[in-house]
Parts: C-alpha cells; structure tokens; sequence
C-alpha cells in the first residue's frame, strides 16, 4: 500500500510541474483528466499531499508545488528523462512507444541503478521526443530558437525538434502519418479552417491546429548546391 501511495504521488507531483510549464491554473479537474482517476480521488490524493507538505493552496481550488513538492517532481522528472533515453538509445525502442513505458518504469528505479544509468547516458541531451529534462514553458522553448508548428511561415522548411510527449495517443498518431523527431517538412499551404498541408517528401498530410500546436520546429538549414 505504501508503494501504490508513493507511485501516485510521484504522478501527481510530475503532473502538477508539467501543468505549470503550460500555463494551466493546477486544478482538480485538469488532474483527474490527465491522471485519469475520478475527482473524489484527486480531492483525497491532495489533501494528503497538503498534509504532508508536498503542496499548497494557490487561490480558491488550484494548487502549487512547495520547495518538498518541487524536489521530489524534479528527481521523478529526471528517472523519467533517463528511462527514455536507455529504451530509445540502449533497446533500440522506437519513439513513440517510450513515454508510456517510461511513465511506468520511472518508479521502480533504484538509486542504484539510476547511476548506472547517469554514467552511461550523461546528465545532458535530450530526449527521443527532443525535450529537456524538466518541462519547459512556451516562452523557454522559443529562446532556444523553436517555434510552433501552428506560427510557421506557409512555404517554407523546418525540421522537427521536439514533440508534445504527454499524450500518447497523440504520439501514435504523428507516427502513423508519417511526423517524427528530426525529420523535414515544408508547409505547403494555410486553409481557411486553421488546418495545415504538409509536405513531407514522402507525400502530403493535413492536421489541425490543435495538433501542429504540440509540435516545436525549427527553420531548415539552406541545402548546398554542388
């Protein structure tokens, strides 16, 4: 018992950082939909949490991580980062299977094994998906000269940087038409829906904002003549 609770914790914990990297007020409801686990639920897990000094009220209904809270949603993101990296870089695992792996094995790391795997692999670099260690906000992701799929400029060529990884059916769906880590792209057109053609090399497909959101590109180099 004490382990499904120091699980859940970690999920909430890691969930609530990742929330406020996007902005999102860390509310009850928001928790139950990403955690997927019923409202009572998430009201019980936070008032232990509270009780036991991992968060704290933040206006009337919405949360926040203290100093203990933040600490341990760090070292559950780094497990996490590092596990990825061993199923994409030592297993061969393709990247769109990883997270939810990940998601499951970062618990059961040990101290242990997690220095093997911090010698092995480096405290730097990013992940399958292109991201960083903790979740980074929109505004830190364009300092470091990415933009979203959703602002590129209609004609021309970017290759893909990171992808939104929380969402694993999301992920499935980029593989499945054909969206990958590394990869280029050219945005062929802008329709009036907000929708978006893509060309990339292979053949054309279209997506939504809602999904070309969730994908950080960057300008593609200049191809040099011969």
């Amino acid at each position: 018992m004490e382990t499904e609770l120091s699980v859940s914790r970690e999920d909430y914990l890691k969930a609530i950082i990742e929330a406020e990297s996007e902005g999102h007020s860390v509310v009850p409801v928001l928790l139950a939909q990403w955690l997927n686990v019923s409202p009572p639920a998430v009201t019980k897990a936070i008032r232990r949490l509270r009780e036991d000094g991992f968060v704290e009220a933040k206006g009337e209904s919405s949360v926040a991580l203290t100093a203990k809270g933040r600490e341990v949603a760090h070292r559950t993101a780094f497990r996490h980062h590092l596990v990825e990296r061993m199923l994409a870089e030592i297993f061969g695992m393709e990247w769109h299977q990883i997270h939810a792996e990940a998601e499951r094995l970062e618990h059961v790391i040990s101290p242990e094994f997690e220095h093997i795997l911090i010698a092995k692999l480096g405290t730097k670099g990013d992940c399958p998906h292109g991201n960083g260690i903790l979740p980074e906000t929109p505004a830190q992701i364009k300092r470091r000269g990415l933009l979203a799929l959703s602002e590129a400029v209609e004609g021309a060529s970017y290759t893909v940087a990171r992808l939104y990884e929380r969402d694993a059916k999301l992920l499935e769906f980029f593989h499945k038409i054909g969206i990958g880590p590394g990869m280029e792209l050219r945005i062929v057109e802008r329709n009036y829906d907000d929708t978006l053609q893509l060309d990339l090399g292979k053949g054309r497909v279209t997506i939504g904002e809602s999904a070309a959101n969730k994908i950080w590109v960057k300008p593609s180099s200049p191809k040099r003549k011969n």
